[in-house]
This record gives C-alpha cells, sequence and structure tokens, in this order.
C-alpha cells in the first residue's frame, strides 16, 4: 500500500505521504486522496522541506475543533523565530504574507496564548517574534513528532517490515 493512515477519535491523526503515486489525509470522518504525476513529485506549494527529504509519518493533532497544530505550521514557527518576519518567513517557505499571516492567526487562536506578536511596520521597521510560549509548543511538537516515528517504526518492526524516512 502506498500510504499509511492512522485516525484516533478524530483529534489526533498520522499520514505518510509515500515517494509513490498517491497522499492521503483523513481527518473527522472525511478523506481526499490526491494523485500525483510526474510533475506533482518533489515539493509541494509552500512547503519549506521537499516531500522527498521529510521523516514518512507527518504528526497533525487537533487542539481544537478545526484547529489542527501540523509540521507546516510549526515549521513556520521556527522560521519567524530565525527570521524575526512573518513576510519574510513567509517568502522562505515559498508562501505569500497573507498565507503566513492567516497561519500566524490560528496559531495564536489555537491556544488562546500568543504564540507570535507583531509590531507595525513603517520606517523604524516592524517584526514579529515568537514567545517562550510558542517556542515551548513547537518543541513539544517535535519531541511528540519523533516519539511518534519511532513507534511507528517499532510496531512496524515488530511484524518484520522497516519503515524508511523517505
Amino acid at each position: 500500500m502506498n500510504f499509511i493512515d492512522a485516525s484516533c477519535r478524530n483529534s489526533l491523526y498520522l499520514n505518510r505521504y509515500s515517494d509513490q503515486q498517491f497522499a492521503m489525509t483523513s481527518t473527522a470522518g472525511k478523506s481526499r486522496a490526491k494523485a500525483k504525476g510526474a510533475k506533482g513529485q518533489g515539493a509541494k506549494r509552500g512547503s519549506a522541506t521537499p516531500r522527498a527529504e521529510r521523516p514518512f509519518p507527518r504528526l497533525r493533532i487537533m487542539v481544537r475543533p478545526g484547529l489542527v497544530l501540523g509540521p507546516g505550521k510549526v515549521e513556520l514557527l521556527e522560521a519567524i523565530d530565525r527570521t524575526g518576519s512573518i513576510s519574510a518567513a513567509g517568502r522562505e517557505m515559498g508562501m505569500s504574507y497573507r498565507r503566513a499571516w492567516l497561519l500566524v492567526s490560528a496559531l495564536n487562536e489555537m491556544f488562546g496564548r500568543t504564540l507570535v506578536t507583531t509590531s507595525p511596520g513603517g520606517a523604524g521597521g516592524g517584526g514579529a517574534q515568537v514567545t517562550a510560549f510558542g517556542r515551548a509548543v513547537a518543541e513539544a511538537y517535535r519531541r511528540a513528532d519523533e516519539r511518534s516515528n519511532a513507534a511507528i517504526r517499532e510496531e512496524f518492526a515488530r511484524i518484520g517490515h522497516i519503515m524508511n524516512d523517505a
């Protein structure tokens, strides 16, 4: 099979993007599959890391209904922390400023606490800073992602199948 899809009470799900032909995601009983031809291989728009270089399971955590923390939002948080700017982080990830701003807005709403603070632009410049809580969320996500990767490898090793990262 070209994908692994696991759902757990609609609050946590993992999916594996294979370097083969299909990617599938399932949430709350709704699923979509996307066939990809040769042109669709590699990085998807707005992705900082090409798909072939990503670890296979992609952890997504439904923090609140309709608000999901996943690798893209965490990558954006990390890019904002590096660059000090939503605009620069968006450019680094290949997304528009509007898209990056909407994701930051969702992040700030998701936990009921501020993950990214902003100051208005202009002559003196503006900028964005990831709060200590925002860094803690990103670090917690990375730890959970590593643990889920290890658990998946362990479970599939029990049945004699070695899971590859790409």
